[in-house]
């Protein structure tokens, strides 16, 4: 419905880690920034820190993307609530070693060992994203420890990154945060990143007039506090609440109250 009304070939917030949505704000593209300092720089632990919805997630789609454009192997995977084991049978499965689903510990270390060694011999950078760090139990960050000690040789070129909220990350085990060589935090949206990400996403959609007014971005911004998975739903939720009432663009009033209706 809301597609017809305002004329728009797709939903422009869709809501999913889509690098085609990738808004490249200050603080998003010096995050990339950093996480590309850490490869090229052969740094074996990074962390990536920011609240929940301002794009970690994102953001590791778009770095895995630019990696495997350079030939480089990269896994990426989420800590939340695997087992030790199963968290080394995925970065195996992703790295090409087609592992069977009753691997044991031992043969997957073994497999992940032959492999870094390969890289190594062919000069390539191999790095491993982890996603939702702040919920890992210290069985599964010992095994993340034990693969960036792998091989201390300079030779050996390993970047591991997590990624975790705020108020979790400073809770990970110490051995492997003492690992760490460089913090990179994702901040919040300034006004003008959001105003540019709505009119950028709903262009892309196929809309060539201004559906939010002025008024409505700056409360969308205020209310999303510049988190972009909120800015998103709010943006989303307020062109559906527009198109349900046949409004000829969006104002402040909508916006406030798409966001009243979510909290309830």
């Amino acid at each position: 419905m809301q597609e017809t009304h305002w004329g728009l070939r797709e939903s422009p917030f869709r809501g999913c880690l889509d690098p085609n949505s990738f808004h490249p704000s200050p603080t998003h593209e010096e995050a990339l920034a950093r996480l590309s300092f850490l490869v090229e720089q052969h740094r074996r632990v990074g962390l990536l820190v920011g609240p929940p919805g301002s794009g970690k997630s994102l953001l590791f789609e778009v770095f895995a993307a630019q990696l495997r454009r350079h030939g480089w192997p990269v896994a990426k995977l989420s800590l939340l609530a695997i087992e030790p084991t199963e968290m080394l049978w995925m970065l195996a499965d992703q790295w090409g070693l087609n592992p069977e689903q009753t691997a044991s510990t031992a043969w997957l270390w073994r497999a992940l060992g032959d492999r870094l060694t390969e890289y190594r011999y062919q000069q390539l950078a191999a790095v491993v994203l982890l996603d939702d760090a702040e919920g890992a139990d210290r069985g599964l960050l010992e095994h993340v420890g034990r693969l960036a000690r792998f091989d201390p040789s300079p030779e050996m070129w390993l970047t591991i990154v997590l990624a975790g909220r705020n108020e979790g990350m400073s809770r990970l085990w110490r051995p492997v945060l003492d690992l760490a060589d460089l913090r990179i935090d994702v901040e919040p949206w300034q006004a003008t990143d959001t105003a540019e990400f709505v009119g950028s996403a709903l262009s892309r959609a196929g809309c060539s007039s201004p559906v939010f007014a002025e008024p409505a971005l700056d409360r969308l911004h205020k209310l999303a506090h510049g988190i972009p998975r909120r800015v998103s739903q709010l943006a989303d939720l307020s062109l559906l609440a527009g198109a349900g009432t046949d409004l000829e663009q969006i104002d402040a009033g909508v916006v406030e109250s798409v966001c009243h209706e979510l909290a309830t």
